[in-house]
């Protein structure tokens, strides 16, 4: 990981702070407010280039692994997160809105890197990416509707349109990007030069985007200090429950180690920006969601880095796909 990835908590929690004082500044809140869209935007141009669709046929050559990753990723997920929410945020609907479009969202990047820390099978998580991408785009607005219409107000025309502003304009031009760069550059250069490239870019703009967030919503924010801590355990108690349910599938299914490395880091990280950027545009009255969604990055990679390093145990110990769970 190159710097800005190392340290991407610090550079959303700076984002944070420097858009809480210019909060207070006069004139910047509206600035800042039509600044977060065209930011998130380019974020997920960066992220989304970065995603080798054509992956898609190649993953279904492990059907145990990508089943059941799509499994609990678009069937599990959603229903425990309904379930964290009631239990932990039944009196808070705008962030139980929040928790359910953070868990419903499987990650599209940062979650190789932690299968690659971890040992586990990169080509295989690889594989299973577009997936990831190409059915919260089409599920995320189902889990709205069915699950948040009678949370928070809901206006479908809204919903819609940030799909398509936020999900399918930055992934058509992604898509065409890369065509483009690999017909006039070639295939090595597009994966050893320009892909390269865009994490920073990536984690640079969302940084950029918090802060503008942060800086239209100062008020808000200061007004709810509790947030994190209201969002802490419900997420804490995800990535409990989904670690032990990884290894409880890889052993029932007999995955190699590398599998349940991957398995793991799949079905655990999040995809927050992707959300953020649907809850801008989806939710303008409703700023709480937003908030909950930039909490996200805060507690997800320090949790990530705790899964990796369990995982890297849990192979030193060595990992017997036939043993009980916790053998």
């Amino acid at each position: 990981m190159n710097v800005l990835e190392r340290f991407q908590t610090l550079f959303v929690m700076a984002g944070i702070g420097i858009g809480l004082a210019a909060s207070q500044i006069d004139g910047v809140p509206a600035i800042a407010e039509r600044l977060i869209l065209p930011f998130l935007v380019v974020m997920l141009f960066a992220a989304f280039a970065g995603i080798p669709l054509e992956n898609l046929r190649r993953a279904f050559g492990n059907r145990r692994v990508v089943g059941s990753s799509l499994a609990v990723n678009f069937l599990w997920n959603p229903l425990l997160a309904v379930g964290l929410g009631a239990v932990f945020l039944a009196d808070q609907p705008a962030l139980w809105v929040g928790l359910l479009m953070l868990l419903v969202t499987p990650c599209t990047d940062w979650y190789l890197i932690f299968t690659d820390l971890a040992n586990g099978d990169v080509s295989l998580a690889t594989s299973l990416l577009p997936y990831n991408l190409v059915f919260q785009l089409l599920l995320l607005p189902v889990y709205l509707y069915v699950f948040a219409d009678a949370l928070v107000d809901l206006r479908l025309r809204f919903l819609l349109e940030s799909v398509l502003l936020v999900l399918v304009v930055p992934l058509v031009l992604a898509g065409i990007a890369r065509r483009a760069f690999t017909g006039s550059k070639g295939r090595e250069w597009l994966t050893d030069r320009f892909l390269p490239k865009l994490g920073p870019v990536q984690i640079a703009f969302l940084a950029l985007a918090v802060a503008a967030m942060f800086a239209s919503q100062g008020d808000l924010v200061l007004e709810r200090p509790d947030v994190l801590a209201l969002l802490a355990v419900p997420v804490l108690a995800f990535y409990v429950i989904n670690f032990l349910l990884g290894l409880a599938i890889g052993r029932l299914l007999e995955f190699s180690y590398g599998e349940v490395a991957c398995f793991n880091c799949t079905i655990l990280s999040r995809n927050s920006p992707t959300a953020l950027a649907i809850a801008v545009v989806a939710f303008p009255d409703e700023p709480l969601i937003a908030l909950a969604l930039v909490i996200g990055p805060l507690l997800e990679l320090p949790l990530l880095s705790v899964v990796a390093n369990l995982l890297n145990r849990l192979e030193a110990r060595g990992w017997d796909a036939g043993e009980g769970l916790f053998a």
